[in-house]
């Protein structure tokens, strides 16, 4: 069954008066529906498309969230073909919250690093919901360096809601492993391409996203600090994210406006979770589009286009 947040109810209810139609005609009931059934489908689509053409940002990262929104190992298993993962960062421990390997990407060789969520109770618990320990991003930092030496462009899957907390986490140096991922990202001399897919959520998302080209699904976030944990600080009551989400301006309108980020990849009307087909493969046209436009780039002009492209966001914004 298909999953609705609230403020899709009027969606639902039409939704669900469909199927008790279609249900209907095909229970063999001499009833002729097909010109109800249309109507209904389509005021549903309307509906849809009316909701859609107004999220708030609260509304954006509710769907940044959604459980059926497709996740890094639905791009992975679509985009890159004979993909090898890597386990382990040689020095404490495997971390499943970061999926990372080598693999084809339309003929080509890529790197690939991607936060994964899971997607029912099982793999949830076992990608920690997509939020990193310090040996993920060691991880991370190994593929990054072998990506570098064999000059393999790398590309990555961003979704989390940030960096694990846990004391187990910072015992192990979790603020010295995202600074070193991060420093990578900038030290790379091969393409990197980063493209935030549901939460890019603080420190935990940035040590995988200093990227060449940084790109945002329509319907994604990416913020320095959660919207609950924002409101927390700033008005000392959680119930307050909405109007953190608004204030913080983490969708990816505003980020394109402040040239943090370089493109919005468009979202069919209702989100990636309704065609998921149709947001992986135009994932893979601006993957392929990025990867084309600085195939003739040497490491040096790489390493400075990016220096320069995040000294300007500190310079402009700071």
């Amino acid at each position: 069954m298909r999953s609705y947040l609230e403020f899709e109810k009027p969606v639902a209810d039409l939704e669900g008066k469909v199927q008790e139609l279609k249900i209907l005609a095909e229970g063999g009931e001499a009833v002729d529906v097909e010109d109800e059934i249309a109507r209904l489908q389509e005021k549903a689509d309307q509906a849809l498309s009316d909701i859609y053409s107004r999220l708030t940002p609260w509304q954006k990262t509710l769907v940044a969230r959604h459980p059926d929104r497709p996740h890094a190992l639905d791009y992975i298993d679509t985009l890159i073909s004979d993909f090898t993962p890597l386990a382990g960062d040689r020095k404490f421990s495997e971390d499943c919250a970061i999926i990372a390997g080598f693999g084809r990407f339309r003929g080509q060789s890529v790197a690939i690093l991607g936060q994964e969520k899971g997607n029912n109770t099982e793999t949830r618990l076992k990608h920690n919901f997509g939020m990193a320990r310090p040996e993920g991003y060691r991880k991370a930092v190994r593929i990054m360096e072998l990506a570098n030496r064999f000059n393999i462009p790398v590309v990555s899957f961003v979704d989390t809601a940030g960096a694990y907390p846990g004391i187990g986490a910072e015992e192990r140096g979790q603020a010295e492993a995202i600074a070193r991922s991060t420093d990578m990202c900038l030290g790379l001399g091969v393409p990197n391409i980063s493209i935030v897919i549901g939460e890019g959520g603080s420190g935990g998302a940035i040590a995988i996203a200093t990227t060449n080209h940084v790109a945002m699904m329509e319907h994604s976030i990416y913020s320095v600090i959660s919207p609950e944990a924002g409101a927390s600080i700033l008005w000392r009551d959680s119930t307050r994210a909405q109007d953190a989400a608004t204030n913080m301006k983490i969708t990816a309108e505003d980020l394109s406006s402040f040239r943090v980020i370089d493109e919005i990849i468009k979202e069919p009307i209702g989100g990636a979770h309704r065609a998921k087909e149709i947001v992986i493969d135009r994932a893979g046209n601006s993957i392929e589009t990025a990867l084309s436009k600085m195939a003739g780039l040497s490491a040096d002009e790489l390493k400075k286009q990016r220096r320069e492209k995040f000294l300007r966001i500190g310079r402009e914004l700071g």
